[in-house]
C-alpha cells in the first residue's frame, strides 16, 4: 500500500474517532505498519498482515481508548505484543509517557527498533512479566493508567494491571464483544484488588462489523501487597 492510499484510509477513519492526525503522525503509522509487516515474515507478531486490516483492527482499534486518556498521562501497556495499543497512542498524542511491557524479548527488540526508527520520545519497551514488575517499587502504583488488549480473562488481567496503577488511576481493558460472563466473573477480583467498574462501552469498530468492548476500572483503594501473586498463579487460581 502506498502512502497516499494509506493516508486516505486513515483520514477516512479518524473522523470516526473525532480526532486529528497530521501528515507526520500518519507517516509514523505508515512506517510502523511496514516494519510490522516485514518483521512478521520472520517472527510471529500478528495474524493481521493485510494493510487495510492493520489500519482498522490495530491502529483504529488502539485509538478508540484515546478519549479516556489525558495529556501527559503516564501509561503502562501490559502484554503489548507488537505494540498495541501503546505505540498508536503515543503517535497520536505526543505528550504521553508510555511504558510497553511484554514477556517475550524478541517482541521488545522489535518495539525498540520501531521507537528508534520513527524517533519517538518518552516511550520505553521493557522485557518481563507483569507479576514481577507489579511488585517492583519502581513500577508499582506509578502509573495514571494501565492498558491492555485481550491479554487474559478479566479476573486474571486485573491482577496484572491494578498493582501498577496509582490511587484514583484506572485500568482500560480492551475486549471483544462477548465478555459479559467475563465481567461477571471478575467482580470478586475487582473488589479484592481495590477497583470498581467505572464504565463499560460496547461499540461497532468504525462501523465495520467488528464489535468491541472497553471496560474501565477505577482504583479506589490501594492493592494489597500480596498481589500480584507469583508468575502462573493468577492464571491457575483466578481471584
Amino acid at each position: 500500500m502506498d502512502f497516499d492510499f494509506f493516508k486516505e484510509k486513515i483520514n477516512l477513519y479518524k473522523g470516526y474517532l473525532n480526532m486529528d492526525l497530521d501528515d507526520i503522525q500518519i507517516l509514523h503509522l505508515y512506517n510502523y505498519m511496514n516494519m510490522l509487516i516485514e518483521k512478521n515474515k520472520v517472527m510471529n507478531l500478528t495474524r493481521i498482515i493485510e494493510p487495510r486490516e492493520i489500519i482498522i483492527k490495530h491502529f483504529i482499534d488502539s485509538l478508540t481508548i484515546l478519549k479516556y486518556i489525558n495529556k501527559n498521562d503516564k501509561i503502562i501497556d501490559i502484554g503489548t505484543g507488537a505494540g498495541f495499543p501503546g505505540i498508536p497512542l503515543k503517535i497520536a498524542e505526543k505528550s504521553l509517557d508510555i511504558t510497553l511491557l511484554d514477556s517475550l524479548n524478541k517482541r521488545i527488540n522489535f518495539l525498540k527498533e520501531v521507537i528508534e526508527s520513527i524517533n519517538l520520545t518518552k516511550i520505553s519497551a521493557i522485557h518481563g512479566r507483569a507479576e514481577d514488575f507489579g511488585n517492583n517499587f519502581r513500577y508499582r502504583e506509578k502509573f495514571n493508567i494501565a492498558v491492555s488488549r485481550a491479554v487474559a480473562p478479566l479476573n486474571v488481567l486485573l491482577e496484572y494491571m491494578l498493582p501498577f496503577v496509582e490511587l484514583n488511576g484506572k485500568c482500560i481493558c480492551m475486549k471483544g464483544s462477548n465478555c459479559d460472563e467475563e465481567i461477571n466473573a471478575s467482580k470478586n477480583a475487582i473488589k479484592v484488588l481495590g477497583g470498581e467498574i467505572e464504565k463499560i462501552e460496547k461499540f461497532n469498530l468504525a462501523n465495520t462489523g467488528n464489535f468491541r468492548t472497553i471496560i474501565i476500572i477505577r482504583k479506589i483503594k490501594k492493592t494489597d501487597e500480596k498481589y500480584p501473586r507469583n508468575a502462573g498463579i493468577p492464571t491457575k487460581k483466578p481471584l
